[in-house]
């Protein structure tokens, strides 16, 4: 991973926002920037230099992962710390902070710890992120990474298979897809992994239940994986029995909006075009209604990042964006299916992260 670089890009935008520092609190700007896992920490960037703030249990760690930045261990709040660095640099006036990680407390914390003169004046709250737009853009080690965790997905699935059964517990088919998880290197799963079936497909986010698998109906699973930090996710749903006509015809509905969403996916087509190209399927099937989310969202070191693929969302894709694409259409009561890829945008269109078999899979 190129720290230097993206430190080069931070530095960049702090000039142009006309400040002199950033505090960055948030842990995962932070993994971007300098490479840092632990779980306490603050980095103090200036136009010329950065510094990492942690607590003793991180002296060992910090010194092996940290690049690009000195190390300061403290025994107060790392942030309080780093603020207080970065008022003490020579010329320093102003330092930026991201107000969507930093609560009022945090704030109030943070100001105390300044010098009465700046305390009104030297915290900057930023208009918008400077470091969360850099992870937008994934470079060639990170799309190394994303996609291994991808086909590592694909295999799980392969695996889960062989396991689902009418009778079974979704517990139990969640324990199993998330100890082969381990077995196949994942650090941990992207988020609590979702098994739902019979009417409980019909939840969006039906996290795995003590429900049984019943003997005819849909299962749908949506898991990822974290491995060397990275997320992965994908969705399928399989049958199990003989879907009925309206499961197969609902089924088939979503599989053309998915394909049409990810056929959609190119660089510089907006989020909002690829949510349309998926929506509208639905629309002329009649199941506009049953949509009741966004299409997709973009992969990283967090599960859920920047760009989001939503009605009228105006950012436009970029080549090394990573994306899903996950239609699902939900009748509460009754049923409900979604299907999702990973996409990695390309300048021409849109490689396809986990190729594991859509088509509908009758148990």
């Amino acid at each position: 991973m190129d720290h230097a670089r993206r430190l080069g890009q931070v530095r960049r935008r702090i000039a142009k926002a006309g400040l002199t520092g950033l505090l960055v609190t948030h842990l995962i700007d932070i993994r971007y920037l300098v490479g840092f896992t632990g779980s306490s920490a603050a980095l103090a960037v200036t136009r010329r230099g950065a510094r990492l703030f942690t607590d003793g249990r991180y002296t060992a760690q910090a010194s092996q992962q940290v690049k690009g930045a000195q190390v300061q261990i403290v025994s107060g709040l790392p942030a309080i710390a780093a603020i207080q660095w970065l008022a003490a640099q020579a010329g320093s006036n102003s330092a930026g902070f991201d107000p969507t990680h930093t609560t009022v407390a945090d704030f109030t914390r943070l100001r105390s710890g300044l010098p009465s003169k700046l305390r009104r004046t030297f915290l900057t709250p930023l208009a918008a992120p400077l470091v969360e737009p850099l992870r937008m853009i994934k470079d060639e080690d990170e799309l190394a990474i994303i996609q291994e965790n991808a086909l590592i997905g694909c295999r799980l699935f392969d695996h889960i298979l062989t396991v689902i059964r009418p009778g079974i517990r979704e517990i139990e088919v969640a324990a199993e897809l998330e100890y082969q998880a381990r077995l196949h290197g994942a650090e941990g799963m992207s988020f609590e992994t979702i098994v739902a079936s019979g009417e409980r497909s019909a939840l969006p986010h039906g996290k795995a239940s003590t429900a049984r698998l019943p003997r005819k109906g849909f299962v749908t699973l949506d898991f990822g994986i974290i491995r060397e930090g990275y997320c992965s996710d994908m969705t399928r749903t399989v049958c199990l029995g003989s879907p009925r006509s309206e499961e197969r015809k609902a089924y088939e509905a979503v599989l053309e909006a998915q394909e049409a969403g990810v056929a959609s996916v190119c660089g510089g087509a907006s989020c909002g075009e690829v949510d349309e190209a998926a929506r509208s399927v639905l629309r002329k099937a009649g199941m506009a209604d049953a949509f009741t989310h966004s299409t997709g969202h973009g992969v990283g070191l967090e599960i859920h990042e920047q760009p989001r693929l939503g009605a009228g969302q105006k950012t436009r894709l970029q080549p090394g964006m990573v994306v899903t694409i996950e239609p699902g259409v939900y009748w509460p009561g009754k049923f409900g299916l979604r299907i999702e890829d990973m996409v990695a945008v390309t300048k021409t269109g849109g490689q396809v992260l986990t190729p594991a078999p859509k088509a509908l899979i009758e148990l």
